[in-house]
């Protein structure tokens, strides 16, 4: 069986401590596939909060995702307490990409890869929209962890 490969990139300019709840483990005693969206979803709203924004109001536009990719490395187990570093990448007319490494914080261990894909989105007319050049500007501009 062919696996999916995710090409993390080499710097990340935002992190955040995200405890795995019972809620996130699922019936074989470890992180779900779907609990890894919710977690990402929770780091991604609060990177948002660093520059201002929201999902509904980020630099003057809404945003939604397009795609999703999750790439399991190594068990997440109840009581972990996991780091979540972002990288955002690939700009284009209308979105990006947003990758996530989420790591054990005590051992280090990689437990999940993810990116999602961001376009800008007006939710009143229905259809994206461009980047905002503020949007990129504070991406651009924020330090690398």
């Amino acid at each position: 069986m062919a696996r999916v490969k995710l090409e993390m990139p080499d710097g990340y300019i935002y992190r955040t401590e995200l405890p795995l709840r019972i809620t996130d483990i699922n019936y074989g005693g470890h992180l779900g596939n779907d609990a890894v969206l919710g977690l990402v979803h929770e780091a991604r709203l609060r990177f948002y909060a660093t520059l201002g924004g929201s999902e509904m109001d980020l630099c003057g536009a809404g945003t939604i995702m397009t795609d999703a990719v999750v790439v399991f490395r190594a068990q997440g187990l109840y009581g972990m307490t996991l780091e979540a570093k972002i990288a955002v990448t690939d700009f284009s007319a209308s979105g990006f990409d947003i990758y996530y490494l989420l790591s054990d914080i005590d051992s280090g261990r990689e437990i999940a890869q993810v990116k999602t894909g961001i376009a800008f989105f007006d939710y009143q007319r229905g259809r994206p929209v461009k980047v905002p050049e503020a949007f990129k500007d504070k991406v651009l501009t924020a330090a690398k962890l």
